[in-house]
């Protein structure tokens, strides 16, 4: 049993090896280009809407609520970003269900990338709301003591939102493999289903706390008025 799919190499490509993390990245990647461009080809005011444009609006809704309970300024490149994420971690962890698939995400080096993404999306964020003067100003909150300390907190960030989707994922692997092991006709459906909803919650958890940190860089700091003298 392989604790990460990078251990697999599925072939090579100009002398270079591609393992099952690069591999199954670029299926997600393609069907997520594909289904977008299926279900938008015909995306009029005239036009009824079906099925998959129903879902996909549903799903887009259902994400805009989310972040306008989170974010004091909801923008469309927020959506755009915590809407990519989600998306990206939920069908990487479906196609588990798949036999033979391996999901990105229980490959550290995915949740990785995965994590600087919003180590680079929360100042980028941050300095196009606050201006680079008041964003850099946050670090120094509540006093300059505080830098060195700020500077950490923003980094363990990304630390725990790689590892804690690794984790759960490749726990989940584990799991799955032992229950196989000791029952191979019960646990499957069990496993599955199991899989199925530890995805979507994973999914979730991670677009929500990427744009709780990028919410958290875009507030602006409440301004203290001074108390007018009463006579």
């Amino acid at each position: 049993m392989t604790l990460t799919p990078d251990q697999i190499i599925m072939f090579t490509a100009f002398g270079m090896p591609i393992n099952a993390t690069i591999f199954y990245t670029w299926i997600v990647m393609g069907l997520l280009t594909v289904a977008s461009i299926i279900i938008t080809w015909n995306l009029r005011p005239d036009v009824p809407p079906n099925r998959w444009r129903t879902a996909l609006e549903v799903i887009v809704q259902g994400i805009q609520g989310q972040i306008a309970e989170i974010a004091p300024k909801p923008s469309r490149p927020l959506l755009y970003f915590a809407g990519t994420l989600f998306l990206f971690v939920a069908i990487s962890n479906l196609l588990l269900v798949i036999p033979g698939f391996e999901p990105p995400t229980s490959s550290l080096s995915t949740t990785t990338a995965l994590a600087i993404s919003v180590l680079i999306a929360v100042p980028m964020f941050g300095i196009s709301s606050r201006g680079l003067g008041g964003y850099l100003k946050t670090y120094l909150e509540p006093s300059f003591i505080m830098l060195p300390f700020n500077i950490i907190s923003e980094f363990s960030r990304g630390i725990s939102l790689a590892i804690r989707l690794y984790g759960n994922i490749m726990s989940g692997a584990v799991i799955a493999a032992i229950l196989l092991s000791v029952a191979p006709f019960f646990f499957p459906v069990v496993m599955d289903v199991l899989g199925l909803l530890t995805g979507i919650i994973q999914a979730y958890i991670f677009a929500i706390l990427a744009t709780v940190y990028i919410s958290s860089a875009t507030a602006t700091p409440p301004t203290t008025q001074p108390e007018k003298d009463t006579l």
